[in-house]
């Protein structure tokens, strides 16, 4: 649960107005029921939007069993253990990426005879192309520059 920062006022009958962004996130609309839920010991209040006594999934209303915070009719029970008009889970595509390579610790003598030799080839190159080439990091061009 995360704090937002808003503050609303009791009004003299003791109402409270919930703001908009609350409303539209927790998709609730005017003339909606809610939950309330109370801790005595901290003194913690919450709201929750009322869904009743249906089945999460189908809005079916017998044959309920309660799981994990919700009701599930007993056919949509039979559905999802025989797999039956659920769509596969897609398996994720795995992209390699050519532009990430993993570095690797170099001697700086080796580091730096590699990046006079590059400065000779491309002398107008910029460090960022000399880090690619080298597999390190500006920052690492940069130092092995003053050392030259």
């Amino acid at each position: 649960m995360k704090n937002t920062g808003m503050t609303r006022s009791l009004d003299t009958l003791g109402r409270i107005v919930v703001p908009v962004e609350m409303r539209m996130t927790m998709n609730m609309n005017s003339g909606d029921s809610v939950e309330f839920f109370v801790d005595d010991k901290t003194g913690f209040m919450a709201v929750k939007k009322y869904t009743g006594v249906s089945c999460k999934m189908c809005s079916a209303v017998e044959n309920l069993t309660y799981f994990r915070d919700s009701f599930l009719c007993m056919d949509c029970i039979h559905k999802l253990k025989g797999n039956i008009d659920c769509s596969p889970i897609p398996t994720p595509s795995i992209k390699e990426d050519t532009h990430i390579h993993k570095r690797t610790n170099q001697p700086a003598e080796k580091l730096l005879e590699s990046l006079k030799e590059l400065i000779r080839e491309h002398p107008d190159a910029r460090q960022y192309d000399y880090a690619k080439w080298l597999g390190v990091s500006q920052g690492r061009v940069s130092q092995l520059k003053k050392l030259l």
